[in-house]
């Protein structure tokens, strides 16, 4: 991420929206994701980098702090007032040693500071999950098969022939990092060259595992997917990604959650939409229509007298269910009046004894209406 800011790691420009930062996430993950990439080092830093990207793009705090002060807005505490360094304008030449140090940390591979325990945290998982309206309706439990890592059985995680803890590096004394001053307070921080920025050395490695601490495996799970979920949402389960290395935390599952097209309603928010045939009798006298509920109920719709071709019926309280809530959108009805195409001969002799006694034109009732509007186009 030397010479990369968040938004060029995401392949978008300053003026991105956040539905713009989302896709792009979702594209770059799935492009860098190490399932895709087994044993490609640079696929998994550019993998680390964009999820480190995106957790800053999509907090609109976070964004205006870096778009102001860029990485130093998350380092030292920055990020609030009028003074880049936090504070007010008497800081001291120490207090820039540490701005600087982070700062040319990052240009030099080392990153935002991270203790032992996040070093070598265990990468997030994406999976996509698709659902149908009714499931998001009503909440349901899937179950998943994801290949993640999980930590050795035979080491503890420790990457040891023995199982036990490695011994701390001398270079870097556990740190994981080399510091060297330069020029009064410039100080220069890189990955140390003995551990790798693990902090201990591992000699004689586990056969298991090869001195990783980890081995692939598929794992199931089963998520609890919340009624009245919205289409597109992310929803992250803690500790669910890969295994740390050398002990260090799980990483993440994010499960991107999206509703299947149906064949009878469309969606908007909590309110359900669909459109119904209705015959030209009952349109005309009034009747009730059958329709299916989004539970597998049937519900009576009420057919207006003299209701006409596009038309719209509400029915309170038959839509989806609201997220965290009791209540229930709205279904909302279209109306589509079907005019009869083969008549018998009886059917014929009554609509034709009806034209006869109807005091308007049967074939335009609205004549004087119409001709009233473009008159002046004849004139």
């Amino acid at each position: 991420m030397a010479d990369q800011d968040y938004y060029s790691i995401l392949g978008i420009d300053k003026s991105a929206s956040t539905e713009d930062i989302k896709h792009a996430f979702r594209k770059k993950a799935m492009e860098y994701h190490p399932d895709r990439n087994p044993g490609n080092k640079e696929a998994e830093q550019k993998f680390k980098d964009v999820n480190e990207a995106y957790e800053v793009l999509k907090d609109d705090q976070k964004r205006a702090a870096y778009d102001r002060y860029g990485k130093a807005a998350f380092q030292n505490g920055m990020g609030g007032g009028a003074n880049p360094f936090g504070g007010g304008f008497g800081f001291s030449a120490e207090d820039l040693s540490d701005v600087f140090s982070n700062i040319f940390s990052d240009f030099m591979g080392g990153g935002r500071r991270a203790s032992g325990a996040e070093r070598g945290r265990g990468s997030d998982l994406n999976y996509n999950l698709s659902i149908t309206l009714e499931e998001a309706f009503q909440g349901i439990e899937k179950e998943i098969k994801i290949t993640t890592t999980e930590t050795c059985e035979i080491c503890h995680g420790h990457g040891t022939a023995d199982g036990k803890e490695a011994p701390i590096c001398e270079t870097c004394h556990g740190s994981g990092k080399v510091r060297r001053q330069q020029g009064g307070f410039f100080v220069f921080e890189t990955v140390c060259p003995t551990c790798q920025g693990r902090g201990r050395v591992v000699k004689d490695k586990c056969k298991k595992c090869s001195g990783r601490g980890v081995n692939r495996a598929d794992k199931t799970l089963k998520i609890k997917i919340p009624a009245g979920i919205e289409d597109n949402v992310r929803m992250r389960v803690a500790g669910e990604g890969e295994a740390g290395l050398y002990g260090a935390p799980k990483g993440d599952l994010y499960i991107y959650v999206s509703i299947k097209e149906h064949k009878l309603y469309e969606r908007q928010g909590a309110n359900l939409y669909t459109a119904v045939p209705v015959g030209m009798v009952c349109a005309a006298l009034g009747g009730v229509v059958e329709i299916p509920s989004i539970d597998g109920r049937k519900l009576d719709l009420k057919i207006p007298q003299g209701t006409q071709t596009g038309e719209q019926l509400k029915i309170k309280g038959e839509g989806m269910s609201v997220a965290g809530s009791t209540k229930r959108g709205d279904l909302f009805v279209m109306v589509k009046v079907e005019t009869p195409t083969h008549l018998n001969a009886k059917q014929k002799e009554l609509l034709e004894s009806f034209r006869k006694l109807d005091d308007s034109d049967s074939c335009q009732p609205e004549t004087k209406t119409f001709f009233n509007k473009i008159k002046d186009l004849f004139n």
